[in-house]
């Protein structure tokens, strides 16, 4: 494809910490001669390694960006992309419910999100669509979207919590201990100790364990209008 690239050809940075992954995406784009992928990453700090190498806009057209991914989380690497390249697309990847993840993505300034799960023609259709300076919002998202504007006063479930509480909530209801997460995100253990004090206030889970719980119902929670 090196080969026969041409201006209109849509070049792809892939950050994703699973090598299967990041070769499952090669397959699906390499089935449309539009689309080439020209680098990927398997960290946070790789991909704005990379992405500097390319110099932004100029030698790339769009990041597809896992949100966990070691060394630096994805929500701080799309923010940071997001200050250094603004025109510079970023297309979110994730196995994370879209109920959860989708609303706060976007408003950190992700042109879409989109499951691991997806179709191949869905994934397809939103890289092409994001490349092309729009959004792509499946309906889930575009639902939750909308609930989320309609939303005045305090805000219910797991967006209730700021960018850095929702770091910590994510890493806490997936096992990890407070000294993990500390490392992980470069925060002292108090620090992260003190956000999860709010977390459980603003959630009101007693413990860990109820806080798990608390995730696995609001990932399962039928939309409300």
């Amino acid at each position: 494809m090196n080969a026969s690239a041409t201006t209109d050809t849509i070049r792809v940075l892939i950050g994703d910490d699973h090598r299967i992954v990041r070769e499952g995406l090669k397959q699906i784009l390499a089935d449309a001669p539009d689309v080439q992928v020209v680098a990927e990453a398997q960290t946070g700090p790789e991909v704005l390694d990379q992405v500097a190498a390319l110099q932004g806009r100029a030698g790339l057209d769009l990041v597809l960006l896992d949100i966990a991914l070691p060394g630096i989380d994805g929500l701080d690497v799309l923010q940071a992309l997001k200050r250094e390249h603004p025109r510079l697309p970023v297309l979110m990847l994730s196995t994370y419910p879209e109920k959860q993840y989708a609303v706060r993505c976007i408003k950190l300034g992700a042109s879409g999100y989109l499951n691991k799960s997806a179709d191949p023609d869905d994934m397809l259709a939103a890289v092409r669509k994001v490349a092309a300076g729009g959004v792509f919002l499946t309906p889930t998202t575009a639902e939750a979207l909308a609930t989320a504007v309609g939303q005045s006063g305090a805000q219910a479930g797991p967006e209730a919590l700021s960018h850095r509480e929702h770091q910590v909530y994510r890493l806490l209801t997936q096992g990890q201990t407070v000294s993990e997460i500390g490392a992980q995100l470069g925060l002292a253990p108090n620090t992260v100790s003190t956000y999860r004090a709010r977390i459980l206030e603003k959630t009101g889970a007693k413990n860990d364990v109820e806080l798990a719980l608390y995730a696995e119902r609001h990932a399962r929670a039928p939309k409300t209008p």
